[in-house]
Order: C-alpha cells, then sequence, then structure tokens
C-alpha cells in the first residue's frame, strides 16, 4: 500500500510501473482511475461505476477502443462482471468496464483474471491506493475469497 495525497502516491506508482514493466496496469474504481489517468499512467482497463463512496461523481471521459457494461449489485460478484472483466482483459488496446451497481468486490475478479505480472490498483479511501501484483499466489488467496463467500451464500 502507498499512503498518502495522490500526488506522492501517483509518483510512487509511476516509479515502480517504470521499474517493473508489467504487462498490463488495471485500475478500479472511480477516483484512483481519475487520478492514474491524470498523471499520465497509462492503463488497459478502467473499472468504474460513477461513484466514489456510493455518491454519484462526474463520469470519467477518456478515450478508450471499447466500453463494457456489467450489472454487479453491492456486495456480490455477478457472472456478468466477470465476463465483462474477462473480456476486458484479452482486449489489446484500453477498455473501460462500466458497473451499474458496485465495482468494489471487483478487484478479486480482476486479479483472478489478470495475467501474472500484471499491477491492479484500487484505492483505499482517506489512506492511498493499494497495488497488487497478480502471482500465483495473489490468486490463489482471491480464489480462496471466492470461495468462501460461495460457502457463506449456500448456507
Amino acid at each position: 500500500m502507498f499512503e498518502g495525497p495522490f500526488e506522492e502516491t501517483m509518483e510512487r506508482l509511476k516509479e515502480l510501473i517504470e521499474e517493473e514493466k508489467p504487462p498490463s496496469v488495471i485500475s478500479v474504481g472511480d477516483i484512483v482511475s481519475r487520478n492514474m489517468l491524470e498523471h499520465n499512467i497509462v492503463l488497459n482497463v478502467l473499472i468504474v461505476d460513477n461513484k466514489t463512496m456510493r455518491k454519484p461523481i462526474e463520469p470519467i471521459m477518456v478515450d478508450v477502443e471499447q466500453i463494457l457494461c456489467a450489472n454487479n449489485p453491492s456486495g456480490t460478484i455477478t457472472d456478468e462482471a466477470w465476463t465483462a472483466i474477462k473480456q476486458a482483459i484479452e482486449h489489446k488496446g484500453r477498455v473501460k468496464v462500466m458497473v451499474e451497481g458496485e465495482e468494489d468486490l471487483l478487484t478479486i475478479v480482476t486479479v483472478l483474471s489478470a495475467p501474472n505480472g500484471a499491477f491492479v490498483v484500487y484505492g483505499q479511501p482517506r489512506k492511498g491506493i493499494v497495488v497488487v501484483k497478480v502471482t500465483q499466489e495473489t490468486k490463489e488467496k482471491m480464489r480462496r475469497i471466492v470461495d468462501s463467500m460461495e460457502q457463506s451464500s449456500k448456507s
């Protein structure tokens, strides 16, 4: 986690990207996506819901090759969201995934769908940003979370 104001966290993120050269950079969340774009950080996929802290905000205007839409109610991960994120990650140009509902839990799907080495970046309100480097280990952690969610939904 990079703590601090966006000016600092974005500079640190830029340095990390230059150092590690990930195969793709994916953002989950409107504020972090907007800040990454404003700081000229190349994004392959941005996943947004036009809200911050559940309050509507101005949509992000950015050139993309494709916009995918998915319904994903709060506190859930829908098949539709899985499909849209997988398609976005497989696409070769920049893709915006527009979520109707909430994108918070979609970081899990993104890590599970992204190639090893990719960076998945999301905001931590009033703290900073979290950068997840996708590895077999991070995928296994996310898989365990999904499995426990599925178990609790069955009980």
